[in-house]
């Protein structure tokens, strides 16, 4: 029997994530039959990852915005937040029927859209907001992405899956070629964002870089002087772009067209509240979420000019037809309307 000492802490997750992720792989395993529960009115269950990237989703659940939107329609909407770590993992729930919402990179989102094309039919609700996702490095040799070495490992969500991995991809192919772009995936290590920024703030783990996401990224800047940016996914992706979002299946929103549009429309009010009050927001994500930052580092974050809190999705398919391109998903997307629900993007959306 393997000591818990010969396990270093960056592999594992926290035990909440891992007890989840842990149901939503059996439920994936096939307790339920991808596609077959029946979305209920009047019960919504979230799947959120880990970060300041899921603050409009921390407001509405801390000022029961859903639940508001909900009576004003004569609902009552039951609302369970869960909290996974990992695009796979977020993606197995929703196919497996565990959760209704799914809140994951735009990479995920692009895989789930692809493979269920014409069946599930699952599509973006909603962009969480424009973040710029950063590589962030404490080996000192890494000034690029040229720059590392098979000695190096390259701490993200989900290897191959998740946006962060995506982003890599994309800024390989356009670095050594497309037929190059997962060169790197063999350096790359699920871990969840804690524990990767644990990892990078302290050194001593074969963990030498972490692409995160706010503000796990701000404290390894803050927390080692040996961290530095390697890489700002906002210029591979040509400028501010929705990285995370959120996306359902058709089924749902076909079925629970109330509970959907209460969600939505809740959606829309955090954004501005967190807009109007940011100070409050910062507070409201510390007594959610339970985290130790840095008052003063999450205001800076929120308050980011390169930060903007909106739910319609941008720059978004570059990203897509870049992963048709190489091979990483067999359709290839038009424009955005194919990937997400109309609401999403109204007239506008890219």
């Amino acid at each position: 029997m393997r000591h818990r000492s010969s396990t270093p802490a960056w592999q594992g997750l926290t035990r909440r994530a891992a007890t989840l992720a842990t149901a939503a792989g059996l439920l994936a395993a096939g307790l339920i039959a991808p596609g077959m529960a029946r979305a209920e009115e009047g019960r919504l269950r979230i799947a959120q990852q880990f970060g300041i990237v899921y603050l409009m989703l921390n407001v509405a659940q801390e000022q029961k915005l859903i639940e508001k939107h909900g009576k004003a329609a004569g609902l009552d909407i039951q609302v369970e937040f869960l909290q996974l770590s990992g695009g796979s993992a977020v993606n197995d729930a929703l196919l497996s029927g565990s959760i209704d919402i799914a809140g994951a990179g735009v990479g995920p989102l692009f895989t789930l859209w692809d493979r269920t094309r014409g069946r599930q039919n699952v599509k973006g609700v909603a962009s969480l907001g424009n973040f710029p996702y950063y590589l962030v490095s404490n080996n000192p040799s890494v000034k690029t992405i040229a720059d590392f070495t098979d000695k190096d490992r390259i701490a993200l969500p989900a290897v191959g899956v998740s946006v962060q991995s995506r982003v890599l991809q994309f800024a390989s192919a356009k670095l050594w070629g497309e037929a190059a772009f997962n060169r790197l995936d063999r350096l790359q290590v699920a871990v969840p964002h804690p524990d990767a920024a644990a990892a990078i703030i302290k050194g001593g783990t074969e963990i030498s870089a972490h692409f995160g996401n706010p503000p796990f990224q701000e404290q390894e800047l803050a927390g080692n002087p040996k961290a530095h940016i390697v890489l700002n996914s906002y210029d591979v992706l040509g400028g501010p772009a929705s990285a995370t979002v959120l996306y359902a299946t058709e089924k749902f929103r076909k079925e629970s067209p109330r509970t959907y549009k209460a969600f939505v429309d809740a959606l829309d009010e955090a954004a501005r509240f967190i807009a109007a009050q940011p100070e409050k927001a910062a507070d409201i994500y510390l007594k959610v979420t339970g985290a130790k930052t840095d008052r003063a580092l999450l205001l800076k974050i929120i308050k980011n000019p390169e930060v903007q809190f909106k739910t319609r999705p941008e720059n978004t398919l570059g990203l897509g037809q870049f992963l048709h391109r190489v091979g990483a998903i067999r359709n290839a997307p038009q424009n955005v309307q194919d990937y997400f629900f109309t609401e999403a993007h109204g007239d506008a959306g890219s």
